[in-house]
Parts: structure tokens; C-alpha cells; sequence
């Protein structure tokens, strides 16, 4: 074969080789055909730059596919979760740590660990170090990664580093520590730790350089998530304890009437939809006009207060009680029926007789009397208004009959 024919062939296979790389295929061969020295040396250094492409197209994928997945998320948390999740691909890890540096730049704060032995784990959320003159303040200054692959080593050169005796203690014999920096400004730290020795190479901190900038971004981007998202958590627990101070009775903490109505029109519409009974108490204390007058409306205000804790000790969690006016209170029952309102109420009304008050050395107690009226929300469904008329005749009742009674419409 004439050297001008071979030059064609291989200029042709070369052609070919170029477009494989281009098609993403960097696996690549050429025919033995040759000993010319220059041709086959070139070749060799062909078929390595091939492979040397083949794992930075490797290693790009799996950069865009971690990029992809972290991007996905919002808030910080999230995002460090996709991060532990994801890049296993490029990094190995057995634990990953983030700390972020406070406003004043003088301290660094664990704010979120995960690892593979979460029993273990001695460095948590909060806890805190100084940046100033720390080893972490030079990764600052140079902005790169840094590798340690023997900590029982560095720990004997730097015994005072409680960082690091804690991180040991979790069995931690290798780290990768990467600077974050967004628009200029450090803000956190990532921490890479590996149980083996010798677990970090070069490849890894120039892996992580690669799309440092891009984490950086999305870690502060999500912190700002983050604080918007406590922001609005505070909002509406502010508001919801607005709305609940809102509908309190100044003297008693209970509902007022406003607030006790709307419970029982929610109440209602709730158990009528589950076929499920409803209990309406109207209790009135009794003679306590007399009491006012004998012992005065300081004490009056103590008894209306020490009964209304005690009518609220006595009900379940999702039943309810609140002032109606003046000394009588409303409480409503919900999927309760007739019989067990008799049991609940028999037990409320005893209590309140067995309470005691004093006022200048004179003892005193009291006694309540009740009208209980019932829905059984299927058969016959009654209305608030019927209810609380129903209720109120029974409360009538229980008063002419002698008082401290249960009466029922």
C-alpha cells in the first residue's frame, strides 16, 4: 500500500473518530496497519485526549444532572437534602455538614447535618465557633477547597480544635471543606467527611470549584426563601393568636359570646354532617347577685374567673365553653347525646359546688344550675335558635325547682 493511499485512509478514520466525539461516543480505535513512528504516537495521544473528553463529558452530566435536581429546590433545607442526595456522583461522603457565617463575620453556626449514622452524630444544628484567626478564616482567603484525609493527624497537630475532636469522635478520618461565596461575599461553609482515610483527591476540589458559584447562589437565594418563609410562619401565628386574643373575655380568657355562637354554628353544621348529635348547656351561677353584694365585684370577678377554669378543666379537648352574659355561661357539646350531656354535665355541676372561696376570713362557696338541650342532628335537626330557646327554658326549670340542678328540655 503507498503511503499516499494510507495517508487518505487514516485522514478518513480520523474524520470519522473526530465525529464520534462529537456524537458523545469517545471510545476510539485505529487499524494496525502502520509502524510509522509519528502516526502511531499521534494516534495514542488521540485515543487519550478521547478518553480524557469521555470522563469530563462524564463528569459535566453528572454536574448537570446535580444542578438540575438542587435547583429543584426552594427553601435551604431543601436544597442541602437534593445536595446529599445528588452528589454522591462526584464526591464521596459519608457525612455533609453546613454551617453558615454570622452577620457579624465573627462566628461560624452548624445550621444543618446529614449523615449515614445520624445515632452518632456529635456537631448538630446550632452549635458554634469562632471564625477569627480558625483555620476555616484561611479557606476564606483563598477561597478553594481544602483536603485533609488524616484528622487523627491534624488533631495531634492541632489539639485544641474541639471542631475537629467532635468530627473525630464520629469516626471521621477524612474531610473536604468548600468556601461558599455569593457576589463577593463568604456566607457559608460546605463540609464533606469521609470514615476512610485519604478519601479526597484534587479531582474532587476541581469538581466542586466547577459549580461552587452556582451553589453558592442557590444556598443564599434559598436562605432568603427561608427567612421569607419564617417570616410569613411568624405572620400568621401572630395573626392567629390575634384573632384568638380577639375572641377572649377580658375577666374570665374564655369565649365570649361572640366567639362561643360562632363555635356552636360551626359545631352544629360539623356533627349534622356526620349524623352526629349535638348538646347545648346553658349554666347560670347561683345567687350571685348575693354574692356581689355580700363580698363585692373583686370577689364576684375571682368567682367568675375560678369557674370559668374549672367549667373548662371539666370538658373534652373538642368541646367548648364561653361567657353568655353576666354570670351564665354557654357550653356546647359536640357529637354528644342526651345521655352522656347528663353524665358530663351531673359531673361539671359538682365540682363547681365542691369549690371554695374566702374573703375576709369568711368562707363561702356556690352552686350552678343548667338547661341542656339536644340535637340528634338526624330525626329531629334543630337550629342554634331553638336550641338556645330549648336550653334556656330548661335553665327556667332547673331555677324554680330549687337550683344546683340539672334540668333538660
Amino acid at each position: 500500500m503507498t503511503n499516499i493511499t494510507l495517508s487518505v485512509q487514516r485522514l478518513v478514520a480520523y474524520r470519522e473518530a473526530i465525529k464520534q466525539i462529537k456524537d458523545g461516543n469517545c471510545s476510539l480505535s485505529f487499524p494496525k496497519d502502520t509502524d510509522i513512528e509519528p502516526i502511531l504516537d499521534f494516534e495514542s495521544e488521540f485515543i487519550q485526549l478521547a478518553a480524557w473528553l469521555d470522563v469530563r463529558f462524564d463528569e459535566f452530566n453528572k454536574i448537570q444532572e446535580i444542578s438540575t435536581e438542587i435547583n429543584k429546590g426552594s427553601v435551604l433545607d431543601d436544597v442541602l437534602n437534593r445536595i446529599y442526595d445528588t452528589f454522591h456522583i462526584i464526591i464521596p461522603y459519608d457525612r455533609i455538614g453546613y454551617a453558615l457565617i454570622s452577620d457579624d463575620h465573627e462566628k461560624v453556626i452548624a445550621h444543618w447535618t446529614k449523615t449515614n449514622y445520624p445515632e452518632k452524630t456529635r456537631i448538630k444544628k446550632g452549635y458554634t465557633a469562632s471564625l477569627a484567626g480558625s483555620s476555616l478564616e484561611k479557606i476564606l482567603t483563598t477561597q478553594q477547597p481544602r483536603i485533609l484525609n488524616d484528622l487523627h493527624l491534624y488533631l495531634a497537630n492541632n489539639p485544641k480544635s474541639l471542631s475537629t475532636q467532635l468530627i473525630v469522635s464520629e469516626g471521621i478520618q477524612s474531610s473536604l471543606t468548600c468556601p461558599l461565596i455569593a457576589d463577593d461575599k463568604p456566607i457559608g461553609f460546605i463540609f464533606f467527611s469521609s470514615k476512610e482515610k485519604n478519601t479526597y483527591i484534587d479531582a474532587h476540589q476541581k469538581v466542586f470549584i466547577s459549580i461552587a458559584r452556582q451553589i453558592s447562589v442557590l444556598v443564599e437565594k434559598s436562605r432568603f426563601y427561608q427567612h421569607i418563609y419564617d417570616l410569613n410562619n411568624q405572620l400568621i401565628t401572630a395573626l392567629s393568636q390575634l384573632k384568638e386574643q380577639s375572641s377572649r373575655d377580658a375577666l374570665t380568657s374564655i369565649f365570649h359570646r361572640g366567639a362561643i355562637m360562632e363555635f356552636l354554628k360551626n359545631t352544629l353544621e360539623k356533627d349534622a354532617r356526620k349524623n352526629q348529635p349535638t348538646t347545648v348547656i346553658l349554666a347560670d351561677i347561683d345567687h350571685f347577685k348575693h354574692i356581689n353584694d355580700t363580698y363585692g365585684h373583686i370577689t364576684g370577678d375571682t368567682v367568675l374567673k375560678e369557674v370559668s377554669k374549672s367549667l373548662t378543666s371539666h370538658l373534652r379537648s373538642y368541646d367548648c365553653v364561653g361567657r353568655y352574659g353576666g354570670e351564665e355561661f354557654l357550653i356546647i357539646l359536640g357529637e354528644t347525646n342526651t345521655t352522656d350531656a347528663l353524665l358530663i354535665t351531673e359531673r361539671i355541676r359538682q365540682a363547681i359546688s365542691e369549690l371554695k372561696f374566702e374573703r375576709d376570713n369568711d368562707r363561702f362557696s356556690l352552686t350552678m344550675s343548667f338547661g341542656v338541650s339536644c340535637s340528634d342532628n338526624i330525626l329531629h335537626k334543630k337550629t342554634e335558635e331553638t336550641l338556645l330557646l330549648e336550653a334556656d327554658s330548661a335553665l327556667y326549670h332547673a331555677k324554680n325547682d330549687g337550683r344546683n340542678r340539672v334540668c333538660i328540655a
